[in-house]
């Protein structure tokens, strides 16, 4: 479609293979029905055009197409501008994307060992850059002359910096670029994103419509559940057993902690709190998450099932885990446990890319809430938490600060701040 200019077209086209399951799931938790357009009547154009009414100024979306990135990038009350980016013919998107970001990982040193406890399920594996069952070609050209930071600012932002982007970016990835690390990607200068923008990530196009189309008092306003270090098998976590307590005291709730952070227990409140926050350990595959159990270690796993099976009206769950972003890349995008709640109808995740070190996340959590119990929206809170963070002498290190994501909508909680 877009050889023969159809550029609204070609984006439906692409937004209806995007998150389509996750459509299901949101609108089977919200009970109702997206607009007409989305059940599949109706031409693309239309429907395009009725996007343009309601998306957030800045919303990127991202396709791949052969040997080349097409940027959709939405501004306020104009026309989508069309974009691409050229990868070297010999090279597919995907794989050179996927081995670019494992790169940049390694450069991070996200798997390195980090001071403290990490909070994961498991003890990570050597990074291995994965091999294509073609020939190798994926690293046949990833000779970098820049950092692979720089060189995925030059990828994903290069080609749509000449147009007036504001202060915050909305990205609606595709494939490996769902786990990228946007925040951290740095400009020519070696200035970050998140210096020069508010970031967050949405699953699908739709995903962002059917929250707007949301009842204005559908989602909870008040109350909080807080867990933190439960009870397992594994090593204990201090600093998150901290963390929910300074949480706790800033919002005047109990957390619930070691032996009594159960699975009954949290899945009991789930669905009637504004915000969840839980730090413990997570399973570096799904992001699915231990919680304490009397019955077995087999059965304290928070799972994607399980929250599916929940009716939430949360507006902002945080999952202070490790890997709480992963799960197996699909077409549709990421399908992890962060995908479960927002499928279960909670309004916005903040989640992490890979292992978080227990001491870092909780100087991290720490400003991060005392921005949002100002009011401050969570988008704003995440980027302003990153630059203090980036700023900061202990934890300044991309690993420490960079892996938080924030999926969904913008929301902003009303809870007073203890004093």
């Amino acid at each position: 479609m877009l050889t023969e200019g159809n550029v609204t077209e070609a984006l439906f086209s692409a937004e209806q293979g995007r998150a389509q399951g996750l459509k299901d799931l949101m609108e089977l938790s919200y009970a109702f029905q997206s607009s007409e357009a989305y059940g599949g009547s109706g031409t693309g154009v239309k429907t395009v055009n009725e996007l343009l009414g309601y998306l957030p100024p800045n919303t990127i979306f991202m396709a791949f197409g052969e040997n080349e990135l097409i940027f959709w990038v939405c501004q306020s009350g104009k026309e989508f501008e069309l974009r691409k980016k050229q990868i070297h013919p010999e090279d597919e998107v995907e794989t050179f994307l996927e081995v670019l970001l494992q790169v940049a990982q390694q450069e991070i040193g996200t798997r390195d060992l980090v001071k403290g406890e990490d909070r994961s399920l498991q003890l990570p594996d050597n990074l291995v850059l994965k091999r294509s069952p073609q020939d190798g070609k994926q690293t046949k050209h990833l000779h970098l002359q820049k950092s692979a930071l720089s060189t995925l600012y030059d990828t994903i932002i290069e080609p749509i910096q000449d147009l007036p982007l504001g202060t915050e970016l909305i990205f609606v990835p595709e494939g490996p670029l769902c786990l990228a690390p946007f925040a951290a990607f740095k400009d020519p200068n070696s200035k970050y994103l998140c210096e020069s923008f508010k970031i967050r990530v949405a699953p699908s196009l739709t995903s962002l419509k059917t929250v707007a189309d949301c009842p204005v008092n559908y989602h909870q306003k008040s109350g909080a559940l807080l867990v933190g270090d439960p009870l397992t098998e594994l090593p204990p976590l201090p600093c998150a057993r901290e963390e929910v307590e300074m949480i706790g005291r800033m919002l005047g709730s109990t957390p619930h902690i070691g032996a009594q952070a159960t699975k009954d227990k949290v899945l009991t409140r789930l669905g009637s709190v504004a915000l969840v926050h839980i730090a413990a350990h997570g399973d570096m595959e799904t992001g699915e998450i231990a919680l304490a159990s009397t019955e077995g270690v087999k059965e304290n796993i928070l799972t994607m099932r399980d929250v599916l099976g929940v009716q939430m009206r949360t507006r902002l769950v945080v999952l202070s885990c490790c890997h709480s972003a992963r799960g197996e890349i699909k077409a549709e995008g990421v399908v992890g446990i962060a995908r479960a709640f927002l499928g279960a109808g909670a309004r916005s995740v903040l989640v992490s890319l890979w292992a978080i070190d227990d001491e870092a996340t909780l100087e991290f959590m720490k400003n991060f809430y005392q921005h949002l119990v100002k009011g401050i929206s969570a988008s704003e809170s995440l980027n302003q938490t990153m630059n203090c963070m980036r700023e900061s002498e202990e934890f300044n290190a991309v690993k420490y600060w960079a892996p938080f994501v924030l999926i969904g909508d913008d929301v902003t909680l009303e809870f007073a701040r203890n004093e």
